[in-house]
């Protein structure tokens, strides 16, 4: 299995693909329990706008192919902390661990009032403290900090 930064590199290359589509620079994938990459996605946001956003695809298709308990141990791994929305589908989807690069409020002072990404300013750890599954989080890893924010840099 790789360790953690190795994976959040993995979502690095993935979020500089999606810039280069036209999208915003974001990407997930879900690790299994073994250590493989079962799905990966960078954000479709020139596709379907807001709301395809790099976790919520991979929580959607990995709600359709595996069942909860399988899910429970795997990880949704994201360049970026998963939003509010993104964090539900994770949790719905019942994804057991969620490993973030850069915060959240890291990423707002980037993006500020930039109407292609309006930040809800909730943590993960917040959506995921309100319900009753167990999720394990980690995050953010300073360390990679400048690496994520190469991609977001002049974008917004």
């Amino acid at each position: 299995m790789r360790s953690d930064a190795e994976y959040l590199r993995l979502t690095m290359k993935l979020a500089a693909e999606s810039r280069a589509s036209g999208s915003h620079p974001f990407g997930a994938l879900l690790v299994g329990p073994e250590g493989d990459v079962l799905f990966s996605s960078g954000n479709t946001y020139a596709r379907d706008r807001g709301v395809g956003h790099a976790e919520s695809n991979v929580a959607r298709a990995a709600a359709l192919r595996y069942e909860p308990a399988f899910l429970a141990g795997c990880m949704l791994v994201t360049s970026v902390e998963p939003c509010c929305m993104c964090s539900g589908a994770s949790y719905w989807a019942g994804i057991g661990t969620v490993v973030f690069g850069l915060s959240e409020k890291q990423l707002v002072k980037l993006t500020g009032d930039n109407p292609r990404n309006l930040t809800i300013d909730l943590s993960c750890r917040q959506v995921f403290a309100a319900g009753r599954r167990q999720i394990e989080v980690r995050g953010p890893f300073p360390e990679l900090e400048d690496e994520i924010l190469k991609d977001h840099k002049d974008f917004w």
